[in-house]
Parts: C-alpha cells; sequence; structure tokens
C-alpha cells in the first residue's frame, strides 16, 4: 500500500502543528468523499447509461436516450432480413398461347371482366378462337353490338327471339359465320340485310318468323355451300327471288318453306326448281295452291327424299299414294289435315318398306288409330305434332345447340355486351 507523509498542517483552532498519514483504502476513501459532499460510485464502466446520467441534467440525459433509441432502430433497420423474389412466372410473362388456352375455359360472363384488365388482355379476349360460338337468345343487342361481336369471327351465331340493333360493321370484309339461327327474333329489313350482305360462308340459316326482302334472299344465295335452311313463316320477297335462290344453293339437303306468304306462282316456283340433293322437304300449309300435279312433279325431281311434309294441302288425296311409293328412301310422312285422304287408304302406305313414321293428324280418329297402328305395326303414327325439318333447335328451350352444335359462350341477364 502506498503511504504518504504530508507536513504538519495547522489546526484552525489552535497554531499547533498535527501530522497524519493518507492511506488508499476503500472503506476509508468512501468515508471521506462523503464528508467532501462527493456521491462514491462503485464499478462506474460498467454502469447503465440511465445510472450514469442520473446527475446530469434532465434534457441532457433525454437527448442522450433520444439518440441512443435511434441508433437502435438504424441497426434494426439494417438487420431487416430481405426479402426474396418468389420464385415461378408473372402473368405477363406467359405466352400469348397460353393466355388464350386458359381464357378458353372461361364464361362468358369472366372473358368480358378479364378483357377489361389491360389491352393486351383486350386483345387476346376478342380472339376470334375463343368467339367461335355464341348464344344470345332471348337478349337485346344495341345498335353496333352485333357488328362487333361478329367481327371478332364467331363461326355458330345463335340470336332466336332477341331484339337486335343495327350491326354497324366497321370493313367490309366478309364474316366467317357459318351458322345462324335468327328465328323470331326483332330486327329490322334494312339491319337484315346489313349482316346476310357480309355473309359467304353460311351452311345452315335459320329465319324463322321474319319479314324479308328479294334483297335479303338474293344475299342468302350467294352461299353455295348452304346444306340446311328455313325459312318458314317468312314473308315478302317474291317468286322470282325464291326461284333464283334455289337455282344457286344447289347443295342443299333440308328445306323448310312451310307457312310462308306464298301464292301459287311461289309454290310452283318451289316445286320446280327445289334441288334434286335435297332429302328433307316441308312445304306444309298451301291448302289450295299444292295440287297434285305439283306432287308428282316434286316426286320426280327430289327421288332421294327421306322426309316430307306435305300437312294442310287440302287439295290432296289418295292418288298420290303412288308417287309417294317411288320414293325407296323415305322414311317420315306427313299428311296431317289433308282431309280428302280416307283413313281406310292409308292402309295401302303399309306398301312402303321404308316408311317408319307417319303424321296423319285430324284425319284418323282415335278408334281408327287404334286398328291402324295395330294394322301397320312397322310404322309409328302420330308420334310428333311438330316437324324438326331445317329447324336449328328441337324439345328443352334451355338447349343452347344449334344442329347439333353447341354454343360455348352464352350471354346470361347478368351480362352485357
Amino acid at each position: 500500500m502506498l503511504r504518504k507523509s504530508l507536513q504538519e498542517v495547522p489546526a484552525s483552532s489552535s497554531n499547533m502543528m498535527t501530522s497524519f498519514t493518507w492511506a488508499w483504502d476503500p472503506s476509508k476513501s468512501k468515508d471521506l468523499l462523503s464528508a467532501m459532499g462527493v456521491s462514491h460510485m462503485e464499478n462506474q464502466e460498467n454502469l447503465p447509461l440511465d445510472i450514469i446520467c442520473k446527475g446530469c441534467p434532465s434534457k441532457k440525459r433525454q437527448k442522450v436516450q433520444e439518440k441512443e433509441r435511434d441508433q437502435l432502430f438504424v441497426i434494426a433497420r439494417r438487420q431487416k432480413p430481405s426479402r426474396e423474389p418468389t420464385p415461378g412466372i408473372s402473368w405477363g410473362a406467359l405466352p400469348d398461347e397460353l393466355l388464350l388456352g386458359i381464357f378458353s375455359y372461361l364464361p362468358l360472363s369472366d372473358l368480358l371482366k378479364v378483357s377489361n384488365v389491360c389491352k393486351r388482355w383486350h386483345r387476346l379476349s376478342f380472339d376470334e378462337s375463343l368467339w367461335y360460338s355464341l348464344d344470345v337468345t332471348g337478349r337485346t343487342l344495341l345498335p353496333g353490338v352485333l357488328g362487333r361481336v361478329l367481327s371478332t369471327g364467331v363461326i355458330t351465331f345463335r340470336c332466336p327471339r332477341a331484339c337486335v340493333g343495327e350491326p354497324i360493321f366497321k370493313n367490309s370484309r366478309p364474316l366467317r359465320v357459318q351458322h345462324i339461327d335468327l328465328s323470331n327474333c326483332t330486327i329490322s329489313v334494312a339491319a337484315l340485310q346489313n349482316i346476310l350482305c357480309y355473309c359467304h360462308r353460311i351452311q345452315n340459316l335459320s329465319l324463322e318468323g321474319l319479314v324479308l326482302s328479294d334483297d335479303i334472299i338474293r344475299s342468302i344465295a350467294q352461299n353455295s355451300d348452304l346444306v340446311r335452311l328455313n325459312l318458314s313463316g317468312c314473308s315478302d320477297f317474291s317468286a322470282t327471288a325464291l326461284e333464283e335462290l334455289l337455282k344457286k344453293c344447289s347443295r342443299l339437303k333440308e328445306l323448310n318453306l312451310s307457312w310462308c306468304d306464298f301464292t301459287a306462282d311461289h309454290v310452283k316456283a318451289s316445286v320446280y326448281h327445289i334441288p334434286a340433293s335435297t332429302t328433307h322437304l316441308n312445304l306444309s300449309g298451301y291448302r289450295q295452291n299444292l295440287q297434285i300435279s305439283d306432287v308428282r312433279i316434286l316426286v320426280g325431281r327430289c327421288s332421294i327424299l327421306i322426309s316430307l311434309d306435305l300437312s294442310d294441302s287440302v287439295m290432296l288425296t289418295s292418288e298420290c299414294f303412288s308417287d309417294f311409293r317411288q320414293l325407296i328412301y323415305l322414311e317420315d310422312l306427313s299428311l296431317s289435315r289433308c282431309y280428302q285422304i280416307s283413313p281406310a287408304t292409308l292402309l295401302e302406305l303399309g306398301e312402303m318398306q321404308s316408311l317408319k313414321t307417319l303424321s296423319v293428324f285430324g284425319i284418323v280418329i282415335d278408334s281408327s288409330l287404334q286398328v291402324l297402328t295395330e294394322t301397320l305395326p312397322h310404322i309409328k303414327i302420330n308420334c310428333s305434332p311438330f316437324t324438326s325439318i331445317a329447324r336449328p333447335t328441337m324439345g328443352n328451350k334451355k338447349n343452347s345447340d344449334i344442329w347439333g352444335i353447341k354454343c360455348r359462350l352464352i350471354l346470361q341477364p347478368q351480362d352485357a355486351l
């Protein structure tokens, strides 16, 4: 221990000299510092900052604490682990072919939604491969909508009982549509002509119940690949235009001209110019205008008929049966409400081995029907009151098929084009 001798220090109370020794003793130094008014701190270098700053002014201590907190925050922020990118491919990196494959599974409502995502998706969502078949049955199409929809490349278009505005096409390019059903829809003659004048590839067409014109008939005639044509209940076109249509559409297989606003000239034009390729024909509803001589000419022209409907032709008699027997491929025959045909003479039709169904509503009463059924067991009699010749859809109204083709895109009531 270090000892140091001090010189004598005079006492305050006397002139007498007193001597003492300073010894570094922790226990004594604590008492000595306390007597001097100084606080004693042990291990000061290891004390927390708040204790060290205890004797400091409050503002200074607050600044030191804030500085320490800011330093800790900076350190913690710097030490935060960086987020690594998620492995995979973004939607923007997908090729057009893959996106089109995904869009092909979407219903019409979702396809219209994704078209609003970006310009690229809008372009892809209206690609012709997605719009090859469309069903807008019973909906209202505002002016311009139909022109835009058909221009996307629609091939199969089902639009019965719909309200169709002016189509408005932006260019004069021919449409790709091949199957059209506009039966009983509300559409002007001008709008219908505007649609059909761009159609050159139609194979199946149904305009049942519409008002037509000679220009419309001539537009139909430019479709040389036409196979099925349903003009049942149509009106306002001439016999000359009809004759021109039948001459140009030489590949027709199914033709429905029933209950049109026909004169005798229209009937003559039909009978004399029906293509020889026709296998299914409906000429019902012409009462006095269809004569026995017309049937004879018809049978001579169309020897490969499979289905024939001549209902409501009151001028026909059993004399026609000899002509029917020449149709060796005939399977379905309808003579309903041909009142000059005697029920007893119907037995003669049993000689036709190819005949499978016979419709004679209004001719045979219930009691005679049972006898006729037992006599002709190989023929189904009065099994269906409606004809399906050239008609796009039969049966359930919810069926979205036309001529056996299912429509992929279906416009629902909540959707808007």
